[in-house]
């Protein structure tokens, strides 16, 4: 039996070893972590459980039978983050440089069955340097294999990429279909055709990093969520944002109070708030000042925060409930709706939907952005995904707008008409179908010449309708509330819809404008 266990051990070390020492020291050089020491990282110590350590590929080309290495190229198994339940797969980058093989891509399939059959979410951290040619179509059905999972997965459990080295070709689509990509500054690339095929097809000259970096895809693509300047923070951040999620699409997302365990005051008000919004309406101000000081702790967890920056998304508590958060943002654009704001949003809150999260929505919106290059780039479709996401969204819905509410942008950020639940409006909020200038200019056309009779019109125009309470008496804004108390009318309403129910009429799925 004795030796029978050694032979065990060594087999487990053998493993554990990848690609080697030279290999493991290489990917150290790099600045970045093995597979092995992602996952301890990654998970709570000693919790980790693997799977399929022995598994090699069965690839027999190319003297590919003399080249096996137990593990393949990737470490998959489950364990716990803050005690709750987990699937991993971590992509070896010193095995035949994390190359996809048949025998990889199948345990990577195993795990992610596995974690629909149980209910858990399924994290992958990418390393790799793609398909494993030696293997031709046996690795690209591999590849094929693991897509059609994202997309069995999507909406049923949360599924989280970290790309922790580069990532190209088949390999980006099982990434681009999981619910947040994360990526590390300087080592992590992600593209569908490298730098030489860039420069072969298109004569353009681009280094791996501004093709495909994490700069490039969390300003310019909106590819990635959030960068990081190196793998430890990658994973320390991606074990806080797990504590937002629940585990399925079943569940609610887990209650965490403070370390006290009371947590902070669900009346707790913020007097600052009554002054945060100018007197010049046309002077911005910052939306996330207004987030941080409701929610709990001043805890908000901003996700895409340096793209399409006229919009806010993340995550944060109110007595210690996870909440999606979308804010318009007047520092940027005035706050206006474009392309890119509304694809970043709609994709958020059709998340925060599947996932049983409540929404809550801060708006300051003047409409959407004019121009010839929003309307030639389908703003009209992509601003319609927003309308799209908001209205199919069954989840609790609340709405606070702060000072402009504009044309259909107004109806677009989670209106009463779009089934919000609970809609309120500061004292000085302006619901209208546009501002007073451009309203008077249209109305009184035969005035244009006459300053003086324009400004008296503008005047009647803001008195009549620049003000929250025209809506008020419609029955779409359920209440006109002191800035200062917005953290307690919140909190009450989440407590008020925590057994909501609302189901949309029974269809194979609807067809949101792509």
């Amino acid at each position: 039996m004795k030796e029978i266990l050694e032979d065990l051990e060594r087999r487990r070390e053998q493993a554990r070893q990848g690609g080697g020492q030279k290999r493991i020291d290489a990917q150290h050089k790099k600045g970045k972590l093995t597979a092995r020491e992602r996952i301890e990282l990654l998970l709570d110590d000693d919790t980790f459980e693997e799977w399929d350590m022995f598994v090699e590929h069965r690839s027999t080309d190319f003297g590919m039978a003399e080249q096996k290495i137990p593990g393949d190229g990737v470490v998959t198994g489950y364990g716990m983050i803050n005690g709750r339940l987990v699937f991993v797969f971590s992509q070896d980058f010193t095995v035949f440089g994390g190359a996809l093989s048949e025998a990889h891509a199948e345990k990577i399939c195993k795990v992610m069955d596995q974690a629909m059959k149980v209910g858990a979410p399924v994290i992958g951290l990418n390393d790799s340097g793609g398909a494993r040619i030696q293997e031709g179509v046996a690795s690209l059905g591999g590849y094929a294999d693991v897509f059609q999972r994202n997309v069995m997965a999507s909406g049923v459990v949360p599924q989280i990429s970290m790309i922790m080295g580069p990532c190209a070709g088949g390999a980006v689509y099982s990434p681009a279909m999981t619910d947040f990509i994360f990526m590390v500054k300087d080592s992590s690339y992600m593209f569908v055709t490298g730098p030489e095929v860039v420069k072969t097809v298109t004569h353009e000259s681009v280094t791996a990093e501004e093709l495909g970096g994490a700069v490039t895809h969390t300003t310019r693509s909106g590819v990635a969520d959030m960068a990081f300047e190196n793998d430890v923070e990658a994973l320390m951040m991606l074990r806080r944002l797990y504590n937002y999620l629940p585990l399925n699409n079943r569940e609610k997302p887990p209650v965490r109070l403070g370390n006290d365990g009371k947590g902070d005051p669900a009346d707790r008000a913020d007097p600052s708030l009554d002054t945060l919004v100018p007197d010049n309406p046309n002077k911005p101000y910052d939306m996330k000042e207004l987030i941080v000081k409701v929610v709990d702790d001043g805890d908000f967890f901003e996700l895409q925060p340096d793209y399409a920056k006229n919009i806010v998304i993340g995550f944060a508590r109110m007595e210690g409930q996870t909440v999606g958060i979308v804010a318009n943002q007047p520092l940027v654009l005035a706050g206006c709706l474009d392309i890119r704001s509304s694809i970043k949003a709609a994709r958020f809150v059709r998340f925060c939907d599947a996932f049983n999260i409540p929404v809550v929505t801060f708006v300051d919106v003047p409409g959407f952005m004019p121009g010839t290059s929003q309307e030639y780039g389908g703003i009209i479709k992509h601003g319609a995904k927003l309308l799209y996401a908001y209205a199919e969204c069954t989840v609790p819905k609340i709405t606070v707008i702060t000072r402009k509410a504009y044309g259909g942008a107004y109806d677009v950020m989670a209106s009463k008409h779009l089934r919000g639940d609970v809609n309120l409006a500061w004292p000085r909020a302006e619901i209208a179908v546009m501002g007073a200038k451009g309203a008077v200019e249209i109305i009184f056309r035969e005035d244009k010449n006459d300053p003086e009779k324009l400004a008296a019109r503008e005047a009647e125009y803001k008195a009549r309708f620049a003000n929250p309470f025209v809506a008020g008496a419609r029955g779409y804004i359920d209440d006109v509330i002191l800035p200062s108390e917005t953290r307690k009318r919140i909190c009450r309403s989440l407590v008020m819809l925590r057994e909501k129910k609302l189901e949309n009429p029974w269809r194979k799925h609807g067809n949101i404008p792509l």
